[in-house]
């Protein structure tokens, strides 16, 4: 299985029906199909337009809106495309009744709505922030009334962002919500950036205007709900933002990346060049940071940029390898391998042999499992514990149809994991009360357990020799399958490629 996906987002299209745009739209169209094509294997690839897709909401720009997300909804590139309002877009109250309401008829949320992608792990958060950010400006004056409104909007901003990510029990997620990738899109910028044009050309504060009026409030409150990446336009420009807070979670600080909780923010500038703008566009891919077998995940970030009235669009970033920005995805995505395979195990109804020796290769083949593999008993722990979890469910769906021989293989390698969590938890010297503790969390992260259990090995026990030996007996259950994994001794010369689907 490939967690992967791609988002390519677009912004500011300010369509006014007059079609005038249509052309600078199929250039822009062009260039989307252009850079979507090294993506065309992803699951998942969903098209984003952060807010403004008109200019004023008169029936004609939304029906031009409409034919427009039509265009792209046919040209294939795109699994799903989703949207959220600009401050243009609801500009005129006089369009408040009937069918031309801009919620209802370009289907966009009124508050906040939460879209799972089961196969990439992605929950996609939409957000409407238009009551969090000024929506008029009389004679360039903010009274206080009006921006203590606009703080009260933002902190309720928060509360509905909490609201729509509240449901970590939710049916629709196959893993736990702290393992999700979670993506944030709204149009305001959450944070102000380096000039100010409100403030230089009227007179007015600028964060009021441009942005949300409580940015910390807000950005406080998406960290803390694991948001990894939030995605906006609005200001018709460029920019990327790390925001980071200390982790509340951690121990002590260690000067390293996990003592703090990162959001990135990433603008994207107006896609059809209004304004008198350069145009452009972002496609941010989630995937495998490397090809090396490693599980680390992250985001690769392209940002495309048309110089306003001139040309085709071109990489901003061409100073960078391949002009991406590659951002790590956090503590959270740089885990065990198996958490994917249990993915996939958990959408399959039934299991056939032949997808059983796939996934068991999977599972089995990592370099925790030979004798050079990673070294650290809390290491081993967790590998052994996600492992044992992931078989649980092959081995529940597998035994319905398999025949006597093979289930009672798997069985024997169910109980085989077991006897490795119980080993090596004896190792760190952990009591059956505190296994047991362990074994009933939904989600165990390896720099927990070893931030909870960084003492010595138990003394008085020869535990490497009894690993060894249960996975070589592991190994004889797998040889009834067709399988000899070598399990025991020395890794394979060349790991299998977990990104890869089966």
């Amino acid at each position: 299985m490939d967690r992967s996906f791609v988002i390519a987002q677009i912004s500011d299209l300010h369509l006014d029906g007059s079609g005038r745009l249509l052309p600078t739209v199929e250039a822009l169209g062009a260039a989307l199909r252009e850079r979507m094509a090294d993506f065309t294997d992803v699951p998942d690839r969903i098209l984003l337009i952060t807010g403004d897709l008109v200019d004023d909401p008169t029936p004609r720009a939304l029906d031009e809106a409409l034919a427009v997300i039509a265009s792209f909804r046919q040209t294939g590139l795109f699994t799903d495309i989703q949207a959220v309002a600009g401050n243009h877009d609801v500009k005129r109250a006089s369009l408040r009744a009937g069918r031309h309401d801009v919620y209802d008829y370009l289907h966009l949320p009124r508050t906040s709505k939460s879209v799972y992608y089961r196969q990439a792990g992605l929950d996609l958060v939409l957000l409407d922030s238009n009551r969090a950010s000024l929506m008029t400006l009389a004679s360039g004056n903010i009274d206080q009334g009006s921006y203590s409104a606009m703080v009260a909007g933002s902190a309720r901003l928060s509360v509905e962002l909490a609201g729509s990510l509240g449901s970590a029990g939710r049916a629709d997620h196959s893993e736990p919500a702290e393992n999700l990738v979670r993506v944030l899109a709204l149009h305001h910028h959450p944070l102000p950036q380096a000039t100010g044009e409100a403030k230089r050309f009227l007179g007015v504060p600028d964060e009021p205007l441009m942005y949300l009026a409580a940015p910390a409030t807000f950005l406080e409150a998406a960290t803390s709900l694991n948001i990894d990446l939030v995605l906006h336009g609005h200001r018709h420009v460029e920019g990327l933002t790390r925001y980071s807070i200390p982790d509340p979670r951690a121990t002590r600080s260690t000067g390293s990346e996990a003592f703090w909780r990162t959001i990135y923010v990433l603008s994207c500038p107006s896609s059809t060049g209004q304004g008198g703008d350069d145009a452009g566009f972002n496609i941010i891919h989630f995937g495998p940071m490397s090809d090396d077998g490693s599980s680390e995940y992250g985001f690769a970030i392209a940002r495309h940029s048309r110089p306003r009235n001139a040309g085709g669009f071109r990489l901003l970033d061409s100073n960078l390898p391949n002009g991406v920005i590659r951002l790590s995805a956090g503590r959270d995505y740089s885990r065990d391998p198996a958490v994917q395979t249990a993915i996939e195990i958990a959408s399959i109804a039934t299991l056939r042999r032949d997808q059983v020796a796939v996934l068991a290769r999977r599972l089995l083949m990592r370099r925790a499992f030979y004798a050079d593999g990673e070294p650290g008993s809390a290491n081993a722990l967790h590998t052994y514990l996600v492992t044992s979890r992931a078989w649980a469910d092959l081995e529940r769906k597998f035994s319905r149809s398999a025949p006597r021989h093979d289930a009672d293989a798997i069985a024997a390698v169910a109980l085989l994991l077991r006897r490795l969590v119980e080993q090596s938890a004896g190792v760190l010297a952990m009591d059956q009360l505190q296994l047991d503790e362990l074994l009933a969390r939904r989600l165990v992260s390896p720099e927990d357990l070893r931030r909870q259990w960084p003492g010595l090995p138990h003394t008085g026990t020869d535990g490497e020799a009894r690993v060894l030996q249960l996975l070589r007996d592991l190994n004889e259950h797998m040889k009834v399958l067709g399988l000899d994994l070598g399990l025991g001794g020395a890794a394979p010369p060349q790991t299998p490629p977990w990104g890869r689907r089966c």
